[in-house]
């Protein structure tokens, strides 16, 4: 038996402990790619990022463009990014295809040569993280760097998937509250429910039983969700915070307000 937990300990020396599978659906069936596969592809090279969103720092990597991945998809479709910690983020093909300025990438994890681990004690960043030369170009918010990826799928808009987290119909087009609907599914829904709805675990659901609008300020409300230390000193907490005008402007910081106002009044069941 001696030879087999030596044989085990070696592979434990051999095996790239980083290693791991991408799954990419655009609707024509699902493509696996290893880390060894994507590391080999022609088109992959060093990706300088001057203001990484997630090490908060200069990061060099390796990736590959991620069009180049994402064979049949067109302007107008959703893409849904899923990550292993439960991070769930939806990004438009109209982002991802745009050629105005903003490049999506797939940085891939090397298992010889791992990334740091993230600051504050949040975990390692790999397998696979999507980043962004020149992102304000395309307006890609904070919440659109989805890291520790492990799949890609075509997916519906939000409201048709969670039906009870979508505002009343009648609302006029330039209802705050409708652009507040925009704005949560862009900065919160990546990791929090709705009235029980959404693909993001990572964070509490922000209308039931509770909205954060029914014990919290509206001043206090705006300082947490610009830096959540600002309420509760906790070293362990996963939420980043939109400090900026560019990660979350004050018109959408107020239109985000107005729709879990008015979330609060519409519960799911109540």
């Amino acid at each position: 038996m001696r030879w087999r937990w030596i044989s085990l300990l070696a592979l434990c020396f051999v095996l790239p402990l980083h290693a791991a599978d991408l799954s990419v659906d655009t609707g024509h069936g699902a493509h696996i790619w290893t880390t060894a596969q994507l590391l080999s592809r022609p088109d992959v090279q060093n990706v300088t990022i001057p203001i990484d969103v997630a090490f908060r720092r200069t990061m060099q990597y390796r990736a590959v463009p991620l069009a180049a991945l994402l064979s049949g998809l067109e302007h107008g479709e959703r893409l849904q990014f899923v990550a292993n910690d439960g991070f769930s983020v939806d990004l438009t093909a109209d982002a991802i295809l745009n050629h105005a300025g903003a490049k999506a990438w797939l940085a891939i994890e090397d298992p010889a040569h791992p990334w740091p681990a993230l600051p504050d004690n949040k975990g390692d960043a790999g397998p696979y993280y999507v980043v962004w030369t020149h992102p304000a170009a395309a307006g890609i918010s904070t919440e659109q760097w989805p890291y520790q990826l492990a799949r890609i799928q075509r997916t519906q808009d939000a409201a048709t998937r969670f039906p009870a987290t979508a505002p009343d119909a009648s609302l006029p087009a330039n209802s705050p509250v409708r652009q507040g609907y925009m704005v949560f599914q862009r900065t919160c829904f990546a990791c929090h429910t709705l009235n029980g709805q959404g693909d993001a675990h990572m964070g509490p659901d922000l209308n039931i039983p509770h909205s954060p609008t029914e014990y919290l300020s509206d001043d206090m409300l705006r300082a947490f969700i610009r830096n959540p230390q600002s309420l509760r000193r906790w070293p362990e907490a996963k939420m980043f915070g939109f400090p900026t005008q560019e990660s979350l402007s004050d018109t959408d910081l107020n239109a985000l307000l107005a729709y879990l106002h008015y979330m609060a009044q519409h519960k799911a069941g109540l």
